[in-house]
């Protein structure tokens, strides 16, 4: 996630003014042109189970397409989302033999505008599909799905937690609260004396802490004690507002905003989590 250097130069352009924090400082879809990066053999990658790929057309034209990866007899599913500039043939690679070590199936997906799929990302639309996914995952899995949303995708995590009860347990990593916060913590406050900052609308929306206020189900919120994209303590704020006691914090010690999943400290307590919710 490359949004504070971006949003930095930007106010550097913009000093003495006011600058507008819009949807495209956040989402960095694919520009048109972009090469492909090499298609991901899943199959040779974790040989022990069964590779598919999975795809959802939606109303609006756009193709959502992803992979699932099926371990003989289990009967849980790990929903992954991943962060803003996430591809699944580009990062896949490191993150599916992490993910299918804790026992389960997997299933990620490209956002729209990114990597396999298509379409033009907004708030809204990525909203609206994270639902279709899970959806689409959770007619595959009637016990329930383990979601995992990092940065971006802890976003999308929370709002499908919000919105639908086949979440049987949820992990945030390197999550936020809101846009407002996250640019009053990491805007310095030299550039805040001669420029004005404001959060457009589409933005103004997104609220992790509302989202989770009210998911009853097992929670695990993973920061990065050197995280400086969405900083510890805002990540602490989303966890305090989960409800209940089914819920686990953890910060990464030395881990920067992508550097937290798969560190030796992590993956133990991260796939006792995800047995624990089978």
């Amino acid at each position: 996630m490359r949004t504070i250097p971006l949003l930095l130069a930007a106010l550097l352009l913009n000093a003495c003014g006011t600058l507008q924090i819009g949807e495209r400082q956040f989402i960095r879809a694919d520009q048109a042109g972009t090469a492909p990066a090499a298609r991901l053999d899943l199959a040779a990658l974790l040989p022990s189970g069964v590779a598919s790929d999975e795809t959802i057309a939606t109303p609006d034209g756009a193709v959502l397409r992803g992979v699932r990866w099926h371990r003989p007899g289990a009967t849980r599913v790990l929903l992954y989302f991943g962060g803003n500039m996430f591809h699944l043939d580009q990062h896949g690679q490191e993150l599916l033999p992490l993910l299918a070590s804790c026992g389960t199936d997997v299933v990620v997906f490209d956002y729209r505008g990114y990597g396999r799929s298509s379409g033009v990302p907004r708030v809204a639309n990525l909203q609206a599909d994270a639902l279709r996914v899970l959806d689409h995952v959770s007619a595959q899995y009637p016990d329930g799905v383990i979601v995992h949303g990092q940065s971006l995708g802890s976003f999308m995590a929370a709002h499908v937690a919000q919105q639908r009860p086949a979440v049987r347990a949820l992990v945030l990593e390197a999550t936020s609260t809101t846009v407002q916060d996250w640019t009053d913590a990491v805007v310095p406050w030299y550039v805040k004396l001669v420029s004005k900052v404001e959060v457009d609308a589409p933005l103004r929306g997104i609220d992790n802490v509302a989202a989770v206020g009210a998911y009853r189900g097992a929670s695990l919120v993973l920061a990065g004690s050197e995280d400086r994209i969405t900083p510890a303590p805002l990540a602490r704020k989303v966890f305090d507002a989960i409800p209940g006691q089914s819920k686990q914090w953890f910060v990464a010690q030395g881990a920067g905003h992508n550097g937290i999943f798969g560190q030796r400290e992590v993956m133990p307590l991260y796939c006792g989590f995800v047995r624990a919710a089978g």
